[in-house]
């Protein structure tokens, strides 16, 4: 058996004291249920659904009706319990605790038969003291109650009045009073996702003993004087002092590549402890900041801490650091009333671009390190800066930040509440702050966060009434809105980082919000801070529907995951968009309809006479509308950045809803379950590109704007060329004079009249033509080429049916697909089924005979695997 023990020796003195000796529990651990009457082996971190189905008692979760048919398991009370010997001996330590980093969620925890504590909240991490209980040979005991039985009972007891909402949408086939309980809001079921919710010991398990003094926590914020033009770093340190005697020492705290090094006294006195340190680093040292993505490096520094104390007892930390400021900007706006909302990083206006988190697992021991690095990695390849980790959710696990850190990925953290009311008794306010006390400490030295945000569209759901709550009644909300988002969590983070903004609520009217009392009349104002929009009934071609608003944290459209996603999980019958299987599937209520219709409006719906293939090509149509819809939305927040029309724009912002699955099923989101891109991740790598130009009409005029996120200013041309559906030739092509792009705006490049492009190129119609466009320099290619529908393409005259060929080849670790098509073909599809990795771009509009494809497989394949597996598809194969 290998042993999860670390020792920590003293780095320096005449003698050797160990620091700390901590060992892991994690691990094999047996299970049972409520009555005894199932007991397995359980892997810790992990839950029971995951344990159940290792022992071959369950089929995997996803399959089909699962969800369903696997209630009982989490209406059932485990009991989690182990055996184990401590390697070493357990006399010689003065203070021996039991640390829990994450158990989800309520439980009462036993220690050699003694109970020792309690958890109610998946959140938290918990210490207990087992300094008087713990023996050479130990058993452990956490007996877990059904978190939905726990939470009717929280319900029930609240009795003054009741806290709405009690329960999902019946389409959501989920559980009720999720919000009675601290635990991952949507695994009680959510409009994307199933009702799952887990029991067990989902993090580390460990004891620590340790003698003299411990350091538990270590936490730092970089600091920017602008008075002094200097970095600074606050550092925090959180001691145990288990001596009787003051205990002192000192700190050495070390960057060397700043050529800092800094030397500090102290004396600790018993009990616990916080140390505060103020490290200046000299402004004649040049400091690289940390950039997001697209905007410069991600330049970290190493720093360490040696603490040495009485005793000859030395403690060691090492960390990575990053500079870099931000600021939420909410001032006033010429010729606009409100304020705008936009964030500055290192001094610079940065428009967020990309998209909302959502946990990558209702199983969390199933989210591997590969897997949040292939998702994350999509991120920056789809060209964004920014996700919003959502409220429903979780915080997620240190992996995910640092990665977030090191590829230049923007955080807004939502804390964990979301599209529901709350109860404010003091239990669950103690739990509350101990929640978020906790996380604060533990992310906030991450630079990738950016802003603090209380909960997700609670704000709106009170103040726009989605429960339903009489007039007379609605202070008694309010009173207990303020008192959790207002007066504790925003209490608690003002006094625990004060390096980057809060705000109370996503969408809220941000300084406006605070200005109304903390609750705004309309949250989801055009004017001030963020707005949350969704239209699935008017034309998302028709960007006047779209708010023009300061910025768009969330939006978008539904689509179906590809077939080769789905067919794991399904069986034969199941392959009909109208099965029960779909209908089960489908969490939003009216979804499967609403994309028919939204596709509908400007393409031909599938009619073929095999059923499998009109489930297919209904799939594929799903995507290119779900496509095109975030595109034009997208493209529509991004042209606004810079100007202001009837009183309103400067949008700053555009995230999407929402980058990834939870399992496989319809969804708003743009990677599949597992990472396989939509075709809306495709089409996000080219309208989140950092040079963009934008097209679209405006009372029969075609506009084409150009959009920067660039720091400096370029010169460029602009090409437009307009193609007839039947023709792989140009009918016409103009090339404007040279053009210089502002770094960091939105300016417009080109107009015409509809009517005189459609003269000027020949017998042209709206029906028998299309516009494409790009920026280039020198020749070279300095943005996508973008296109714009003259019409629907239902109504598109010349489209014929495309051959379209691929050679495929192999250069390294990469394949090369050479593309050759007999005719235009829009919406070209290239699915290689469920061999994973990603293309170079996919679902383009092919104008040109030939073109070259990249393919980036990620894991190894080989080329006759590629071939047996590729599949091509464009509009013209349904037309």
């Amino acid at each position: 058996m290998r042993l999860h023990l670390l020792l920590l020796l003293a780095l320096c003195g005449t003698g050797t004291t160990a620091a700390a000796l901590s060992y892991s529990l994690r691990g094999n651990w047996s299970i049972c249920n409520g009555n005894g009457s199932l007991e397995l082996p359980g892997a810790v971190p992990g839950c029971v659904h995951s344990a159940l189905f290792q022992q071959g008692l369950i089929q995997d979760s996803y399959y089909r009706f699962n969800d369903l048919n696997y209630r009982w398991i989490s209406l059932d009370n485990w009991t989690y319990s182990k055996e184990f010997k401590i390697p070493f001996e357990i006399s010689k330590w003065q203070k021996v605790n039991l640390i829990l980093e994450g158990v989800d969620t309520i439980s009462k925890i036993l220690f050699n038969e003694v109970t020792i504590g309690e958890t109610d909240n998946m959140f938290n991490r918990y210490s207990f003291d087992i300094t008087n209980v713990v023996r050479d040979v130990n058993s452990i005991e956490l007996r877990f109650q059904s978190a939905v039985l726990y939470a009717a009972q929280q319900s029930k007891a609240h009795t003054r009045y009741p806290v709405p909402p009690d329960c999902p949408p019946l389409v959501q086939k989920g559980e009720c009073h999720v919000n009675f309980v601290r635990k991952e809001q949507c695994s009680f079921s959510w409009d994307w996702g199933p009702s799952f919710p887990t029991q067990g010991i989902w993090k580390d398990v460990r004891i620590e003993a340790y003698n003299i003094c411990h350091l538990n926590d270590f936490t730092f914020s970089p600091i920017y004087d602008k008075s002094a033009q200097a970095w600074n770093l606050e550092i925090e340190a959180t001691f145990d002092v288990v001596s009787s005697k003051p205990v002192g020492g000192q700190v050495i705290v070390a960057i060397p590549k700043l050529q800092t090094q800094q030397m500090y006294n102290l004396e600790l006195q018993p009990g616990k402890r916080i140390v505060e340190l103020f490290l200046n680093i000299s402004k004649n040292i040049t400091v690289e900041t940390w950039w997001p993505h697209g905007h410069g490096n991600q330049t970290g520094y190493n720093m360490t801490i040696l603490f040495e104390l009485d005793g000859g007892l030395n403690i060691e930390k090492s960390a990575k650091v990053y500079f870099r400021t931000v600021e939420l900007i909410e001032e006033p706006i010429k010729g606009s009333p409100g304020l705008s909302f936009y964030f500055k990083i290192n001094g610079f206006p940065v428009f967020l671009k990309g998209s909302n988190w959502i946990p990558a697992d209702s199983f969390q021991d199933r989210v591997t390190s590969e897997l949040l690095r292939l998702l994350l990695q999509s991120v920056v390849d789809a060209n964004m800066n920014t996700l919003r980790v959502w409220g429903g959710g979780i915080y997620e696990q240190d992996e995910f930040y640092e990665l977030c850190d090191e590829l230049g990925i923007m955080v807004w953290q939502d804390f964990m509440f979301a599209c529901a009311l709350y109860p404010t008794d003091q239990g669950f306010l103690d739990s509350v702050r101990a929640e978020v006390a906790y996380q604060i400490k533990r992310l906030k030295s991450h630079p990738s966060i950016i802003i603090w945000s209380g909960n997700n569209e609670n704000e709106e759901a009170l103040m726009m009434n989605w429960y339903h709550i009489s007039i007379t009644d609605r202070p008694i909300y309010i009173k207990d809105y303020v008192t959790l988002y207002v007066k504790n969590i925003r209490e608690l983070v003002l006094a625990g980082d004060k390096s980057r903004p809060f705000i109370t609520s996503s969408p809220t009217n941000g300084a406006e919000t605070v200005a109304e009392g903390w609750v705004s009349r309309n949250p989801n104002s055009n004017y001030f801070g963020d707005v949350h929009f969704y239209d699935y009934i008017s034309d998302c071609w028709n960007w006047k529907v779209f708010p023009r608003a300061r910025f768009a944290s969330e939006y978008g459209y539904q689509s179906w995951p590809s077939f080769s996603t789905l067919e794991k999980v399904s069986s034969t019958e199941d392959w009909s968009f109208s099965s029960k299987f779909s209908l089960h599937r489908q969490h939003h209520e009216g979804g499967n309809k609403q994309m028919l219709y939204q596709a509908g409006l400007h393409f031909k719906l599938p009619e073929s006479t095999d059923p499998l293939r009109t489930f297919k090509d209904t799939i594929y149509l799903t995507q290119v509308m779900q496509a095109q819809c975030v595109k034009t939305e997208t493209e529509f927040y991004r042209r606004g950045r810079s100007e202001i029309v009837d009183q309103q724009g400067h949008t700053m912002g555009a995230l999407y809803w929402q980058l990834n699955d939870i399992w496989q099923a319809p969804s708003w989101a743009s990677l599949e379950y597992g990472g396989k891109w939509k075709m809306l991740h495709y089409f996000a790598q080219n309208f989140f590109a950092p040079l963009l130009p934008v097209g679209f009409e405006n009372e029969n005029t075609f506009y084409i704007y150009g959009v920067s996120d660039l720091h400096s200013d370029y010169s460029m041309t602009l090409t437009v060329r307009v193609h007839t559906w039947s023709s792989l030739e140009p009918v016409c092509s103009c090339v404007t004079e040279h053009l210089v792009m502002k770094g960091g705006e939105a300016v417009r490049l080109y107009e015409e009249p509809v009517s005189e492009l459609l003269r000027r190129c020949g017998n042209c119609t709206r029906e028998s033509c299309v516009v494409s466009f790009y920026l280039s320099a020198d020749h070279e290619l300095l943005s996508p080429t973008n296109y714009h529908f003259l019409s629907s393409l239902k109504e598109a005259l010349g489209l014929c049916k495309a051959q379209i060929t691929a050679i495929i080849s192999q250069q390294g670790d990469i394949f090369v697909f050479d593309l050759e098509t007999s005719a235009v073909a829009p919406f070209v599809w290239l699915d290689v089924g469920s061999i994973p990795g990603r293309f170079s771009d996919n679902g383009f509009l092919m104008t040109e005979k030939t073109r070259t494809i990249l393919f980036y497989p990620w894991e190894p394949t080989s080329k006759s695997e590629l071939e047996q597996s590729f599949h091509v598809t464009s509009l013209t194969d349904i037309y």
